[in-house]
């Protein structure tokens, strides 16, 4: 039978095998060395005499040391420099680095190694005294020695350089702009003259590199500079000629035509004006006459002299025959002389009159005329206008394109006086802030009296070694052989210590033997226990207390968690277990989980629907599957009649429209069970496990069943599963309930995880008073 408090052939731990004893202890130790002190004070003094006389054989080594101040904030000379200065100190520490970095460069070396003389120096790889002896005995003869080649001559200077490189040392000081160069050579003053000489090589090689960059801009500007100015002549050029051809012809501000258009209907204007004064003049005059008023009321006659002398002469004629008329008789003959008057000054006033409207009509014919000549001219000026602006497109690009040339032959023309002005600037702020002095003493060999110690300590600790070494063979060489140790025996495992809550109350759970083609070697994990009683549940009235803003998994009649106690121990279990299931999954984002139970499905349905609460307790979006074909027991509570259509609540779905998935208030969505033969629900049920596997919807996945025995399809939907929970009733024998699930399992009991013990009344006997409803 199956012992759930300790794994299935879990093997014990091997004894340790007894190491032998050390040959020596601290005592015999310290005898040992006790005895051989004058040997090993003899070892330690030869070893300190060869290593002063190691010492004293060593050429010594004398090492100068310059200091450069290297500012990366070079001066501002110029406004605008070839080079962009760095702004932040990370950027200032590169260029530092850089800088120190080419004291060390080839071309630098290059210039110590001519100036010093380096190539001829034995030093640094030269042959100065053997080949000017060798000069001298050929002079002697009165032979000319041989010049070296250039490929000799270049590998001397290779060697002298490779030697300098392994003379120097550039450090640059932490936090600061300071770099130290170290050169070290066997002579004092030689190593003093080539750390100076390398730092004047790197600043005369930093003010040539300035110089030498601000040429090779100014030669490239300068070689840009032709074709540029070849270029603007040609779009002057060609802007100048189409100008000549479409006549645009004016001065800076505006085109003659323009102006001229401009003016023509200014002139235009002015005519029109004249001619409705004309005009009106014309009217007043016309009306005059043809009113029985006075003709010469009008503002001309009124102006004219000629009227205004006649107006009077008629206004005496009146008087005049006013008077007579009173005096002498209708016919005398001065009377009718003077009607006569008064008539023929009338008749002359309107004479005049008549001479002022054929002027009238005479100067608005005149304004007309004028008029319409202005019209015509400005209709063609307008047409010759609308020409012009049509060419004036191309103008316009013809006038941005001599622009562009002219301002990038400007920038260019500038930019080119200004580089060539840099070329004998040095904007350069490094400088020598440190020059190398002749050391006066020695960077390498060290003091005598250090050879001295560490010669005779390491001495004393060989000759203390050796004799070690040597008791050690000698005491191996006499010890008896070892006797063979004895076979290791495999000692049982304890026990596991079982849960407080369930060694009082479990009997001991019995399980059947493994499958015959099981490796006997093969290990299997303990299942964890836990146990779902009505103190950890509360129970409701079902539809009476239904609530109608969805489905509520906590009010289908069923009973379910009691809401709060987190740290319940049926909680703390059921977390383990889905711990133990994320472990199974291998990495998987939804892991499925199935609930497979012997007896009734109702039991094994609340404890799939409490465990599903209890995962969305903790905040994992569960997606629960009816997987009880036959008996629909969780379906058919939440697809209960009088709610909302499921086809209206998920996109997820088995097979038909009414097997939809089905959101709830607790955050948990239910997939009710399938219609069909059990071979068509498994794979629809398959399908939408991928299907929601795909769209990572869910964190955890409940499978409701299978039902048992299991058939063909439901061995294939347990293949999917990644872990197995055993539901087993208490009211059933616990050890025969759990013996006829492993039987069904097969193979699959690999996957069992977890064992949930259901303690609840069951349904076939009556309510006990300890229930509480809610």
């Amino acid at each position: 039978m199956l012992d759930y408090n300790q794994p299935i052939d879990r093997a014990g731990p091997e004894a340790p095998q007894q190491r032998p004893q050390a040959g020596f202890n601290v005592l015999e130790l310290v005898n040992l060395l006790w005895r051989r002190k004058i040997a090993i004070a003899a070892a330690a003094l030869l070893g300190a005499t060869l290593a002063v006389t190691a010492g004293k054989s060593v050429t010594p080594r004398y090492t100068a040391t310059a200091q450069l101040y290297v500012d990366p904030r070079e001066l501002q000379l110029v406004d605008r420099e070839l080079t962009p200065r760095a702004q932040d100190v990370s950027g200032m520490a590169m260029v530092v680095e850089s800088q120190a970095r080419l004291i060390t460069s080839n071309s630098v070396l290059l210039q110590v190694i001519q100036q010093a003389n380096l190539d001829k120096d034995p030093e640094f790889g030269g042959g100065g005294d053997a080949r000017s002896l060798m000069s001298s005995l050929l002079g002697l003869i009165g032979l000319q020695p041989r010049a070296p080649s250039a490929a000799e001559t270049k590998e001397v200077q290779l060697a002298a350089l490779d030697a300098l490189n392994r003379h120097i040392t550039v450090r640059k000081t932490e936090k600061s702009f300071i770099v130290d160069i170290e050169v070290w050579s066997t002579d004092p003053a030689k190593a003093a003259m080539l750390a100076n000489t390398l730092t004047n090589a790197y600043l005369a090689e930093s003010r040539n590199s300035q110089a030498s960059a601000a040429r090779r801009a100014t030669n490239d500007l300068s070689g840009r500079l032709k074709e540029l100015r070849e270029r603007l002549r040609s779009a002057e050029t060609a802007l100048a000629t189409y100008k000549a051809q479409n006549n645009f012809v004016g001065t800076q501000d505006a085109l003659i035509s323009d102006q001229q258009l401009s003016a023509s209907n200014q002139r235009l204007s002015a005519a029109r004006a004249a001619t409705m004064d004309a005009q009106a003049r014309l009217d007043q005059i016309e009306a005059s006459r043809r009113t029985a008023a006075d003709a010469g009321a009008n503002s001309e006659a009124l102006q004219s002299p000629t009227i205004a002398n006649l107006r009077a002469q008629y206004a005496d004629a009146r008087k005049k025959y006013a008077e007579q008329a009173g005096e002498l008789g209708p016919r005398h003959p001065a009377l009718r002389q003077t009607e006569k008057q008064v008539e023929d000054l009338k008749r002359t006033i309107n004479e005049e009159i008549d001479r002022f409207a054929q002027s009238a009509k005479n100067d608005l014919t005149r304004a007309r005329d004028f008029e319409a000549s202005l019209n015509r001219a400005l209709e063609a000026q307008k047409r010759q206008s609308v020409q012009l602006s049509q060419a004036a497109v191309r103008l316009r690009e013809l006038e941005r394109e001599a622009d562009a040339s002219r301002d990038v032959y400007q920038s260019f023309l500038k930019r080119s006086r200004e580089t060539e002005e840099q070329e004998t600037l040095n904007t350069s702020a490094a400088r020598v802030i440190g020059e190398a002095t002749v050391p006066q003493r020695r960077s390498f060999p060290p003091a005598m009296s250090m050879f001295a110690m560490i010669g005779f300590i390491f001495g004393a600790l060989a000759a203390a070694s050796w004799f070690v070494a040597a008791e050690l063979l000698s005491a191996g060489a006499t010890a008896p052989a070892a006797p063979t140790p004895a076979r290791r025996e495999r000692t049982p495992a304890p026990r596991a210590p079982r849960a407080p809550e369930i060694a009082q109350s479990l009997p001991e759970l019995a399980a059947p033997s493994l499958q015959p083609e099981m490796d006997e070697n093969t290990l299997i994990g303990k299942p964890l226990i836990a146990r779902l009683q009505e103190a950890d549940v509360i129970h409701t009235l079902g539809a009476i207390l239904a609530t109608g803003g969805g489905v509520d998994l906590t009010r289908l009649g069923w009973p379910t968690l009691r809401p709060g106690f987190p740290l319940t121990t049926l909680l703390n279990a059921w977390r383990d277990m889905r711990t133990a299931v994320a472990g199974r999954a291998g990495g998987k984002a939804m892991p499925v989980i199935a609930l497979v139970g012997a007896g009734e499905t109702t039991g094994r349905s609340v404890t799939a629907l409490n465990f599903a609460l209890a995962a969305a307790r903790d905040g994992a979006r569960v997606l629960m599957i009816d997987a009880d074909h036959q008996a629909h027991s969780l379906s058919n509570k939440v697809s209960r009649p009088g709610k909302s259509e499921p086809s209206r609540l998920g996109w997820l779905s088995i097979g038909s429209k009414a097997s939809r998935e089905i959101k709830t208030v607790n955050g948990i969505s239910v997939l009710p069970a399938a219609d069909g033969d059990a071979g068509k629900a498994t794979e629809a049920m398959r399908k939408a496990i991928e299907q929601a596997r795909a769209a990572g919807g869910y964190d955890l996945v409940i499978l409701d069943g299978p039902v048992t025995p299991l058939g063909a399809a439901s061995r294939k939907l347990l293949d999917d599963a990644d872990a197995l929970v055993a539901v087993l009733p208490t009211s059933l024998d616990i050890n025969d309930g759990l013996e006829e699930i492993l039987n069904t399992l097969g193979r699959a009991e690999r996957k069992l995880v977890g064992v949930v013990l259901d303690e609840l009344t069951p349904a076939t006997q009556a309510r006990q008073r300890g229930r509480q409803y809610a």
